[in-house]
């Protein structure tokens, strides 16, 4: 087992942190990210909004210094359950039921308020605790920077490009220092200003990385991007793979793994039992996600009326956008038997769904980086996905390269070219009725936080140097 020594204290702030709270894929990934690098020996202290009022043992309370429209505000410091220490900032307006949405699904009004004031109350923590290195996750705490006139050396990692913060120019009035660094367009961007500000910007897939500085990817930021140059690097992101493991997971119907993979039958059985799926043979898709147009899913929506000709079954899960959850249910009451829609989430059940799969669709417009064709590859399920950012980085297309595919790779998020990737998928799982050499290669890749962590380690070494070398 690796050992590792402590090099740096470190202030990682986010918006979610799973287990704790988390609406999407950030969660995950400060999670994962925070407690691989305290295995590796850095003093991390994750900062997160006190979104639920969440009991800490051990709890003690500072107050924070920040300007008055931000006040009061105090950080709770303590020991959460799963997590360990973890630091949960009180400001006005911060607790609600939702982190980012009303009960309409539409973004509550004073997002902007709410974490300029989280991000006000962080640079105090920041001065406070006297940390070596800060590290920003998204719009939600870019505006940190503007309450530091001397920035300390920073990391900003962009998880989605598309939601930057964007307000009211007026807002820039409320900050002490840096202002013209969040101007841009006639508005206030939280995320356009902590792009020029910090040492480094990573993206959570290199491809993701090359896309965000070209203008058809870069959501009006390309140019702020590749101002920075060598500065803007892709960090892959990783999963948990302790709780997504085949051979140990407790809500499968039968436990396999790369030796033996007899048990991914029962999975699918019991999955078809459990979706009152018809009897058949053929292949069994399945669709874990958000439903929103980002993850294509009316591509699926699209795709699913034509799965009945090549004797495929289609289970998806998700909850997300009304219109995509019309249409998904329409597909599902025209195919029934073939066809199962699943409206929500439920953990244990995206588990058994992934599990109990021959093949992941996941047909994304853009994808950052993606943990669900991840994930399905753990558990030896064949990902059909688009070409983009940290799909392209995952997947390596089955019929370009037999030796070493590990899925199915859509040229273009389009009906037409998805469903020509089924149809390649479903071909190569008709003539062997196997595709037990992929799954193999697919879970015995190395999904851990692990190496992700070690590159994020040796970027806070680069910036710290380039930083003392000034």
């Amino acid at each position: 087992m690796l050992t590792y020594a402590s090099t740096m204290k470190v202030v990682f702030a986010t918006a979610e942190f799973a287990s704790v709270v988390s609406a999407g894929g950030l969660g995950s990934a400060s999670a994962g990210l925070v407690a691989e690098l305290r295995r590796q020996g850095v003093d991390v202290i994750p900062v997160m909004p006190d979104h639920i009022g969440l009991e800490l043992a051990g709890e003690r309370i500072i107050d924070l210094d920040v300007p008055e429209w931000a006040a009061p505000a105090r950080a709770r410091i303590g020991i959460a359950a799963a997590v360990g220490e973890i630091v949960l900032v009180e400001v006005p307006g911060i607790r609600r039921p939702h982190p980012y949405l009303d009960a309409n699904g539409e973004g509550w009004s004073d997002n902007d308020r709410r974490f300029f004031a989280f991000s006000a109350a962080v640079a105090a923590l920041h001065r406070t605790l006297g940390a070596d290195l800060l590290h920003l996750n998204d719009w939600h705490t870019a505006t940190t920077l503007a309450h530091l006139e001397a920035r300390p050396p920073t990391v900003l990692t962009v998880h989605t490009l598309g939601y930057q913060g964007a307000t009211d120019i007026g807002w820039l009035d409320a900050f002490p220092h840096h202002r013209r660094a969040f101007e841009i367009h006639h508005s206030c961007n939280p995320l356009a200003g902590a792009i020029r500000l910090s040492d480094a910007v990573v993206a959570v897939s290199p491809t993701y990385a090359a896309e965000i500085r070209t203008p058809a990817a870069g959501c009006g930021l390309d140019g702020v991007l590749r101002d920075r140059g060598d500065a803007v690097v892709g960090i892959l992101n990783g999963i948990d793979t302790e709780l997504w493991d085949p051979e140990k997971d407790p809500t499968l119907a039968a436990a396999y793994s790369v030796a033996d993979l007899s048990g991914k039958q029962q999975c699918r059985d019991a999955l078809r039992a459990e979706m009152q799926l018809d009897p058949s043979d053929g292949p069994l898709l399945s669709v874990v996600t958000r439903l929103t147009e980002q993850k294509g899913v009316d591509i699926i929506a699209e795709v699913a009326r034509y799965l009945e000709p090549i004797d495929c079954q289609l289970v998806v899960l998700g909850a997300g956008e009304r219109g995509l959850v019309d249409a998904l249910t329409a597909v599902a009451a025209e195919h029934p038997g073939r066809v199962v829609f699943h409206d929500g989430y439920d953990e244990a059940l995206s588990h058994r769904i992934t599990a109990g799969s021959d093949f992941f669709l996941m047909p994304s417009r853009f994808e950052p980086c993606g943990l669900a064709q991840m994930q399905a590859m753990r558990y030896g399920t064949i990902p059909i996905v688009t070409d983009v950012g940290g799909l392209h980085d995952t997947v390596v297309d089955l019929d370009a390269h037999p030796r070493r595919g590990t899925g199915f790779v859509a040229a273009t998020p389009t009906p037409v070219a998805v469903l020509d990737a089924v149809h390649r998928a479903t071909r190569r799982w008709s003539a062997s009725r196997r595709l037990d050499g992929a799954r193999r290669r697919s879970m015995g890749i190395d999904w851990s936080w692990q190496g992700p962590a070690m590159q994020y380690r040796a970027l806070y070494d680069r910036v710290m140097e380039s930083r003392a070398a000034r």
